[in-house]
């Protein structure tokens, strides 16, 4: 019997080609990039679940109440970690970070690697594994060093490093350090990545700091003790921060600070290290959010329940050629369960059909879908027990419910009433139902679209402040003294007329191509409160070189050999300072023994952070104490290419044996919203496959009704109904419901965007025009799909229409 329902089911499928090939292409196209989207998002939900102590490791972070509210910090003094794992019980084990570019050498070559400054205990704490050397402790003592398998190729062309020596340049000395571990290559899936391991207290700040609490600069991990739980262990935490934040905490009550829920002004936390990628500490509270993955799988099930939905209303439509089959297979003594059988069975090859397909399909877009999404997502994530078995389950449930709603309404056919060929369908609440929430999915991801488009535009387009366009930054990953290399690229350039003015300081702006995005923070006690600054070491020409806007005062000058002991501010740091009134009389001590620096400048406000950020008080100096890392070229807007190639050239004349990773600033500001483009470029993926679904739907639709009211159409042209009127009597129904599908789907999507924009200081204005537009868009797309039919219905012959009545 199985074998004959088979035989039936394919004559059918190929009998009706039309809707077969709608249906098996628009469950391939779902299924497909559904399977793409659910790679993605379990991918980023799987970030550092290959720990194997993954339940007890933290990040340590401070909450801390300032008299603007609460702030987190997760950067600690050195002395900290010792101090607590001494202090405090029920730390098993606990290890500094700290990461920085390191320019390590062996042999003639300088290599630029991904470096991480950590103590022992850090390969206890997290699942590293060691493909040579000491598994468990793969830095032997304060003299070696683990590296990775890839960067043990790039050094010495083999894996095969054991025992090597390598130089490695920290601060202004290179130091040797004997290879003992090589590292398998860190895993795409975690929150951290680097290419050599060196022993912490090698680090240039570790000596002068060593004992001073006020100085933080690094992230502490820890793993606790069995049966220790991260509440009970943040409680025991609160007498340590007490007498070690005091001092600290005495200024904060003095300058208007109010205490937490728990009546503390400062409080060590632990943040779960499954949560550090999803974790945000800007708004001063520690937020977790996995909006991404979630916003991702939420993309993929919308996309699939578009395409089953038209599966279902195509079904249905189908079933009016086959009113006929019907009436005579139940005249034959077919019962219920029997044709629910063979209508199932010919949805099921429908699906097994298209999934093989979208199997075929996925595999094919994978590489261009990871490059066009920035993603090092495979199918191996998807390849787990639990994954696999979730995933045959759903397609059970789906080609169950899908399949099997029509094949249920088709089995439950008056036989008198299919043999006429009368369909009663009543109402159609289902079908409508399932037209408007396939529209209330398209308006909501349209909108989407639109609005992170906007903001990526806005955010693109912005008026930073500074010249983004015409200045490039380049790393200064080489050997030479950093103020050196910087005269150097001046005198080398200088005859170039497209080269405009050289530059430097101790961070970038943007995230240049060597990855780093940093900030330094420097508080002290002015006027008898705290104040707190971002600090910014610089090199002469800076504002000049960046085009910033000096409102009073002046720059750093050669000409003023006292310029090492003034600064220059912003306006958010006058604000700070409360000295409005008289900027550049200002003069600050930074601790009881220094000497006064002068305030000889302010500088007008601009975007120095990441422009999700309200601008924060910034501080210049001019401290050739302190290296730059980064240097700055500003060109002439003409030939820009060309200018580009030159300093290159230059560069590599000055620094021959380091690498040139020099970008424009507007590529630097570019990557500093990937997850914002990411995120736009799948919503914007999302809405046109969700758009053509919808479309294939509604051709269905449009289908069925002319096929219901074919002989009132016939009657109404017959009594002198034009095609037009006609037109617009089959059609308004549908904008009928996209007009229920708006009013549903506008407040959900205002509601989700404002949410999100929330977390940006600076973002476009959630307008109307956005949601007017995405309801505009849905009804045109809605009115051509289904006026294209109606209109050639309403034109036919009615003659036709009636002579079978």
């Amino acid at each position: 019997m199985f074998k004959n329902y088979l035989k039936i089911a394919w004559r059918n499928l190929l009998k009706n080609k039309v809707f077969t090939a709608a249906n098996i292409v628009g469950l391939t196209l779902a299924f497909a990039i559904a399977l793409l989207l659910t790679m993605t998002a379990l991918f980023e939900l799987s970030y550092d679940q290959f720990h194997e102590n993954k339940g007890s490791v933290f990040q340590v972070y401070y909450s801390n109440q300032t008299p603007k509210g609460s702030d987190i910090s997760t950067a600690n003094p050195i002395p900290f970690a010792p101090a607590l794992k001494e202090e405090v019980p029920g730390i098993k084990n606990i290890a500094r970070a700290l990461s920085e570019n390191a320019l390590v050498s062996y042999g003639d070559n300088d290599f630029n690697l991904d470096a991480e400054f950590v103590d022992a205990d850090y390969f206890s704490i997290f699942s590293f594994p060691t493909i040579m050397g000491d598994s468990g402790k793969p830095m032997q003592n304060q003299n070696s060093v683990a590296i990775t398998e890839e960067a043990a190729k790039k050094l010495f062309g083999t894996t095969d490093g054991i025992g090597k020596i390598v130089r490695v340049l920290i601060g202004k000395e290179e130091k040797p350090f004997t290879v003992s571990g090589i590292l398998k290559s860190i895993p795409d899936n975690s929150s951290v990545s680097f290419d050599i391991a060196i022993p912490f207290d090698s680090h240039s700040e570790y000596k002068e700091n060593i004992d001073v609490w006020d100085a933080r600069n690094h992230p502490v991990y820890l793993q606790l003790e069995d049966g220790v739980t991260k509440s009970q262990f943040e409680k025991s935490t609160v007498e340590f921060t007490l007498l070690h934040n005091e001092g600290q905490m005495e200024n904060m009550k003095r300058d208007g600070a109010q205490p937490d829920v728990n009546g503390n002004y400062a409080q060590l936390g632990l943040l779960p290290y499954t949560d550090k990628r999803f974790a945000n500490f800007n708004s001063g509270v520690l937020n977790v959010k996995r909006t991404f993955p979630y916003m991702v799988l939420g993309i993929a099930f919308l996309i699939i329940f578009i395409a089953c939905a038209n599966f279902v209303n195509m079904n249905i439509a189908l079933g009016e050629k086959r009113l006929k089959e019907i009436g005579m297979r139940k005249t034959l003594g077919a019962v219920k369960g029997q044709l629910f059988g063979q209508f199932w069975l010919e949805s099921l090859i429908v699906f097994v059909i298209a999934i093989a397909l979208a199997l075929v399909l996925a595999n094919l877009l994978i590489d261009p879908y990871k490059t066009l999404f920035n993603t090092d997502a495979t199918f191996a994530n998807l390849l787990t027990p639990t994954i696999f078995g979730s995933f045959l389950v759903g397609i059970l449930l789906v080609t169950l419910i899908t399949g099997g709603y029509p094949a249920l309404l088709l089995s439950k056919l008056n036989t008198l009433n299919a043999l006429k060929g009368k369909w009663e369908l009543g109402k159609n609440g289902v079908r409508n139902a399932l037209i408007v929430v396939q529209f209330v999915i398209a308006i909501v991801l349209i909108t989407g679209t639109l609005v992170f488009q906007g903001q990526i535009q806005f955010m693109r387009n912005k008026n930073l402040g500074f010249n983004k366009e015409q200045v490039v930054s380049i790393p200064l990953n080489g050997k030479k003294d950093s103020y050196r290399v910087i005269e150097l690229l001046r005198n080398e350039l200088q005859g170039n007329g497209n080269i405009l003015a050289v530059s430097g300081s101790d961070n970038n702006l943007g995230r240049g191509k060597d990855g780093s995005l940093s900030k330094s923070i420097l508080g002290f006690e002015y006027k008898g409160r705290i104040v707190h600054s971002n600090v910014l070491t610089v090199d002469y020409d800076y504002a000049k070189t960046l085009d910033l806007q000096l409102l009073e005062g002046r720059m750093f000058s050669k000409e003023y050999s006292a310029d090492s002991l003034s600064m220059v501010i912003n306006e958010a740091m006058v604000r700070e300072l409360n000295e409005v009134n008289n900027p550049l009389s200002t003069r600050v001590y930074f601790d009881e023994d220094s000497v006064a620096y002068n305030v000889i400048g302010v500088l007008k406000d601009y975007n120095h952070q990441d422009i999700s950020k309200s601008i924060e008080p910034l501080t210049f100096f001019l401290d050739r104490d302190y290296e730059l890392y980064y240097a700055y070229v500003k060109v002439a807007p003409e030939d820009m290419a060309k200018s580009f190639d030159a300093i290159k050239s230059a560069w590599q004349k000055v620094e021959p044996n380091a690498e040139f990773l020099g970008s424009f600033l507007d590529e630097n500001i570019d990557r500093t919203f990937r997850r914002e483009k990411t995120m736009a470029t799948i919503i914007t993926s999302g809405s046109i496959l969700g758009i053509v679904l919808s479309c294939i739907g509604l051709f269905a639709m449009s289908l069925l009704v002319v096929a219901q009211r074919t002989k009132e159409i016939g009657v109404r042209k017959v009594i002198g109904a034009s095609t037009s009127s006609i037109t617009v009597l089959l059609t308004k129904d549908f904008l009928k419901l996209v007009g229920i599908a708006f009013v549903i789907g506008a407040p959900i999507a205002w509601y989700t965007l404002d949410k999100w924009l929330e977390e940006y200081a600076f973002r476009v204005p959630l307008s109307i025009w956005f949601f007017i537009g995405a309801g505009l868009l849905a009804a045109l797309i809605a009115l051509v799909t289904v006026g294209a039919r109606t209109m050639k219905a309403a034109a036919a012959n009615p003659v036709k229409s009636l002579r079978t009545d």
